[in-house]
């Protein structure tokens, strides 16, 4: 038998219509679980499971409250315009779950550079579009920063989209001024 070339190789075979997709012989579990579970029910598993980790660390530690106090209970709303500190690395990490994640949001890495820097709020976010299931969804406590945009992810590369990064208002503190 021998073996398939790599898709890689037939692309241009394919998009100008002279070979014909083979499926590589096996069966991939990853590639199955992500294209027939719903993104509803990927959501409730992880819930699940940080609730079953919550209640092993509590078990194990007594309490949640460094979780809690990291994430601050008391958290001011920001406006348009208003000046900002992001959070140090080690104050934003006390926040984030075992998926790098608070409230839902996650905190890709290349957001890590901005940790320390001033930046200025360009609006606060209460609606948007969730391309996973392309449904217009609520959210409160995340803001848009100007100019702190992706610029691409390490296993695809870079890309000229140029979205916006969601920051969580945990991750943020309010300055007086620019000075501040």
């Amino acid at each position: 038998m021998t073996p398939e070339p790599c898709q890689l190789q037939c692309w241009p075979l394919l998009s100008e219509g002279r070979a014909a997709y083979t499926r590589q012989n096996g069966w991939c579990p990853k590639l199955f679980l992500k294209r027939t579970v719903r993104p509803q029910t990927k959501r409730n598993l992880k819930k699940l499971a940080v609730a079953i980790l919550a209640k092993l660390n509590r078990l194990q530690n007594g309490s949640e409250q460094a979780l809690e106090s990291a994430a601050g209970s008391s958290v001011a709303t920001f406006n348009c315009g208003d000046w900002v500190r992001v959070r140090s690395k080690d104050q934003i990490k006390a926040t984030l779950n075992l998926w790098g994640e608070l409230n839902g949001c996650s905190f890709m890495p290349d957001m890590w550079n901005y940790c320390g820097s001033v930046q200025r709020v360009l609006k606060p976010v209460r609606y948007f579009i969730d391309e996973r299931d392309y449904r217009r969804k609520r959210c409160s406590g995340v803001v848009l920063l100007e100019g702190v945009i992706c610029e691409g992810l390490p296993q695809y590369g870079p890309c000229d989209r140029s979205c916006f990064f969601f920051w969580r208002e945990e991750w943020l503190e309010a300055l007086e001024n620019k000075d501040g």
